[in-house]
């Protein structure tokens, strides 16, 4: 497995470095925005650790670049910043998960391995349910013969929905498999992303497809 490591801070980056390549991983590291930036267009990694501020071009723009050139590697974003409003907007920008400075080693690599499991999933066989379709490749969405364009977090909650039709999804769980992290006391996230889908899958149709149950969380079902 190969990652790219894009962090300014050289200590930090030689200890991510060889915590990784101590756990058998190939490491490249990149020390400034642009140089993450060509080296993630242009290399075959299966997954990006990427530091928010960093020199000549910000982490949260570098996401949005690969995102916007078609490039779907799983990116696992370093943020000082803990407030929601940052985390939410890299996840928008489209990180598929962070992690706040200072980290526990042990932390960062589970999140990797999460981040590498879930890749190797998308690559399965097309996903339906109602007028809905998924394709876990490309990362495409269409209802009907309209294709929805979802950031990256809207997307993986709507496919672990999709991948359980019908069934009562708790916020407990959602966080677990969307995020892969226990969301105790930011539960209210989850919500935010879930109005995020609905005006994007269900507002302009009148069969709604995802629904609340009340005190327990979501279901997708067909009314």
């Amino acid at each position: 497995m190969k990652i790219l490591v894009v962090e300014d801070e050289k200590k930090v980056a030689s200890f991510i470095k060889r915590g990784l390549e101590d756990d058998n991983y190939k490491v490249t590291v990149a020390y400034d925005g642009l140089d993450g930036f060509k080296q993630a267009r242009e290399g075959d990694y299966n997954l990006v650790i990427m530091d928010m501020m960093l020199p000549k071009k910000d982490g949260m723009t570098v996401i949005k670049e690969l995102r916007e050139s078609g490039n779907r590697v799983p990116v696992l974003m370093l943020t000082a910043r803990d407030n929601m409003e940052d985390i939410v907007s890299g996840l928008d920008a489209g990180s598929d998960d962070y992690l706040t400075k200072p980290f526990a080693f042990a932390e960062l690599l589970a999140r990797v391995r999460a981040l590498l499991r879930r890749g190797e999933l998308d690559r399965g066989a097309e996903i339906r349910f109602a007028d809905l379709r998924l394709d876990p490749v490309s990362h495409k969405v269409w209802r009907g013969s309209k294709e929805i364009e979802l950031t990256s977090k809207e997307y993986g909650l709507l496919e672990y929905l999709m991948r359980n039709p019908n069934t009562v999804l708790s916020r407990a769980m959602i966080a677990e498999h969307v995020w892969d992290y226990a969301f105790d006391s930011f539960t209210n996230i989850i919500d935010v992303y879930v109005n995020y889908l609905r005006k994007k899958i269900d507002k302009d149709y009148p069969a709604k497809l995802i629904h609340t149950v009340r005190g327990q969380g979501y279901i997708l079902r067909e009314a």
